[in-house]
């Protein structure tokens, strides 16, 4: 806890900076200290996005940003900001802080962890974006611009990537300025994903407050627009977001509000043809023929995988090829999982949606629920896996209850599922025993002592060293590649790249001119061949 609240310090008064340069330059989205530092986060994010393309984000990029952070903060007197607060406001913040804080110091549970957020921003803090980076591990490829962000301060401000803790305090200072009370009773459930630098917090979290704007009367166009937009950089299944404020404000004297939104998504895409070779992951849409592409055999299999994982992987792609359309819709209610729970609740949800969208006629919910719906169709039809349709349940919750959760009914929930959360993380057991099928709480492992003076972590997997031609690479002694040094391959990739007879490899000496992958010749078949043995 001790070196979170550290962290806090540090962070907190950068972000303000950044965010009241943010506001001079483009504005407020709202008023209050919140709007500052989510627009401080904006910025960041940005700006190191584009930084990424040409440096990597190591300790002279962070020490540089924290510098001006901190002089923004000081030249504009951001630090008045607190005491613009009584007595009785700072404490209602700093109880429920202290829970989220101490919820964060708990162990990384979520598999994605392991395998994808802490190799992604060790990545880009050692070298940056980097072209064709996908043929390393097509998992880099979404590499989101929250892992870009958590890496920008992951040198020394935030060493052990609780960056979502941050985010998490911010949100609920927010709840609080505008008293969204509905918000409130939902984050508890968002200390599931604060030990790790998730990228669906901040995407559902901000997609949550950008709605409650909207329905309070907002109308910013250029930044409810934007931040829209950072939220799909963000999370792109959380597309609704940006879908509702576009047709919500769709008038053709709005276009000329566009214009920063524009440049966010035009920095992203740029972002994906660069790693990916397509202007978005993992859609194989725009073809632009660069020689850095994935090849082809590695996206189908992952393609195929994604369907695969919409039935919990007790089906294999040949076996759903064969269903019948009675047949999808059977297996993807009756997975044996906890998740064909998640799929009744879904589809109960929609269907209220439809009446309560016919019962209310008007614009919001019109337009809210046709972003909805065309986002649902999407996540179905390349894969309906639980997960990309869970921010539906908030959206839902937030449009009923927004206006009739009332304070104190509020503090009760909110502090009976903290009561029942904090227990699941201490005592994992209980999720581990009940929950057979959820896979991600084997890594939970309830509280330890040192906890109270830092986030709990797991310590560093062994790996070997290998060499394919002409690139050196590591690999874990563990199926997830987490701290491994780069370049590291998961014993996964590297027999999907034997079965395929390719191998990625550099461009040049440099590693930062990027990867390509080459057919293997038959000496390098059988080294690799030796390699996969040993794992």
């Amino acid at each position: 806890m001790l070196k979170i609240l550290l962290s806090l310090l540090v962070i907190f008064p950068v972000l303000m900076g950044f965010g009241e340069i943010f506001q001079k330059l483009f504005g407020r989205i709202w008023s209050g200290l919140s709007a500052k530092l989510f627009s401080g986060m904006f910025l960041l994010a940005i700006i190191w996005q584009v930084l990424a393309f040409f440096v990597p984000l190591n300790i002279w990029i962070e020490s540089i940003s924290i510098l001006i952070g901190v002089l923004s903060f000081l030249y504009f007197r951001s630090y008045k900001d607190f005491l613009n607060y009584r007595k009785e406001e700072i404490v209602k913040f700093s109880i429920p802080s202290l829970i989220i804080i101490f919820a964060g110091t708990y162990y990384p549970f979520i598999i994605d962890h392991f395998g994808y957020y802490v190799p992604s921003i060790h990545w880009l803090r050692e070298f940056g974006l980097t072209k064709g980076l996908a043929n390393i591990e097509l998992i880099y490829a979404q590499m989101s611009v929250w892992h870009i962000f958590q890496a920008g301060l992951s040198n020394f401000s935030d060493v052990f990537l609780r960056i979502n803790v941050i985010f998490l305090l911010v949100f609920l200072l927010y709840i609080l300025e505008k008293k969204a009370w509905a918000m409130l009773f939902i984050l508890p459930v968002f200390l599931f994903f604060i030990q790790s630098p998730n990228s669906d917090l901040p995407a559902i979290a901000l997609s949550l407050v950008i709605l409650n704007e909207v329905m309070s009367g907002n109308k910013n166009v250029k930044l409810l627009f934007a931040f829209s937009a950072f939220v799909f950089t963000i999370k792109p299944t959380i597309v609704w977001v940006l879908l509702f404020v576009a047709i919500y404000f769709f008038k053709k004297e709005n276009f000329k509000y566009a214009g920063l939104g524009i440049v966010v998504l035009g920095i992203y895409i740029f972002k994906n043809i660069l790693v990916f070779g397509y202007p978005f992951f993992p859609i194989q849409i725009g073809d632009l023929k660069l020689y850095w592409m994935p090849h082809s055999e590695v996206l189908k299999e992952s393609a195929e995988l994604a369907i695969m994982k919409a039935y919990d992987l007790k089906f294999s792609i040949s076996e759903i090829e064969k269903f019948t359309v009675w047949d999808y819709v059977y297996n993807w209610f009756t997975i044996n999982s906890y998740k064909k729970y998640i799929h009744f609740a879904f589809v109960l949800v929609m269907l209220s949606f439809v009446v309560f969208t016919f019962i209310k006629k008007d614009r919001l919910t019109t337009a809210l629920f046709v972003s909805i719906v065309i986002k649902s169709f999407l996540v179905l039809m390349f894969s309906a896996q639980y997960r990309f349709f869970m921010g539906v349940f908030f959206v839902f919750f937030l449009i009923n209850f927004k206006s009739i959760i009332q304070e104190k009914i509020s503090y009760i929930g909110f502090s009976l599922e903290i009561f029942l959360i904090i227990i699941s993380l201490s005592f994992p057991k209980l999720l581990q025993n009940n929950f057979i099928s959820f896979k991600s709480g084997y890594y939970m492992q309830g509280f330890t002592q040192k906890q109270i003076y830092r986030p709990a972590s797991f310590a560093s997997f062994k790996y070997s060293e290998f060499k394919i031609g002409n690139l050196k690479f590591y690999v874990p002694h563990h199926h997830l590649a987490y701290d491994t040094p780069h370049p590291s391959i998961a014993p996964y990739s590297v027999k999907k790249y034997y079965e395929a007879g390719i191998f990625p490899q550099k461009i040049s000496k440099n590693i930062k001119d990027g990867f390509v992958w080459k057919k293997l010749s038959t000496k390098d078949k059988e080294k690799l061949k030796g390699i996969i043995s040993k794992f």
